[in-house]
């Protein structure tokens, strides 16, 4: 396999998401951090990513980080954010579709003719109202991407967290003896 990467001269990339992505994320995991609050992290960091702008998403983030505080891993989102940039140049469409059907505005014509009126400044109206059309489709559906993220992550982080943690006890796990041990201990005595 390293030969066909060698040959195609994948290696670099595969090198680069492994510095990139795959070290930061066992980092994060091997720090014994709550599968919830990873979960919830990483749904918030693919929600605010997917904001139909580009170059907005990390301000985005970094304002949900400072209102979410400690209830969010602030490299966790911010990795998240990071990771999902390519599916939000390829869901403009759809958000800015939604947005259209949501007000029953006209459809933003995406052809050559439409490129020529935008690099010529002739089309400002028409795409202000397309951002503005992008904002709501991406405003009604976030609640629901979030949620629906959330709860697929939440026993993904679960599983990977157990794996991956250094066995450092998180800050919210109960240490006292459960029943079961109390009472092995009674009978021993």
């Amino acid at each position: 396999m390293a030969d066909l990467l060698r040959w195609s001269g994948l290696q670099g990339i595969g090198s680069w998401l492994n510095k990139k992505v795959v070290e930061p994320f066992v980092e994060i995991l091997s720090r014994g951090a709550e599968p919830k609050q990873l979960a919830f992290s990483t749904a918030l960091g693919f929600t605010c990513g997917l904001f139909p702008i580009v170059g907005v998403t990390m301000f985005l983030s970094a304002l949900a980080i400072a209102v979410f505080g400690s209830s969010v891993n602030a490299p966790t989102l911010m990795l998240a954010n990071f990771v999902i940039t390519p599916v939000e140049i390829s869901l403009m469409i759809v958000f800015l579709r939604f947005g259209e059907y949501l007000t029953g505005g006209a459809h933003f014509p995406l052809t050559s003719d439409a490129l020529k009126k935008v690099l010529t400044g002739k089309a400002s109206s028409e795409i202000l109202l397309s951002i503005v059309h992008a904002i709501l489709g991406w405003l009604v559906m976030s609640p629901f991407i979030l949620g629906v993220l959330y709860f697929i992550f939440v026993p993904c982080f679960t599983v990977l967290v157990r794996r991956f943690s250094s066995g450092v006890s998180s800050p919210k796990k109960n240490d006292s003896p459960s029943y079961t041990e109390v009472m092995l201990k009674v009978r021993e005595v």
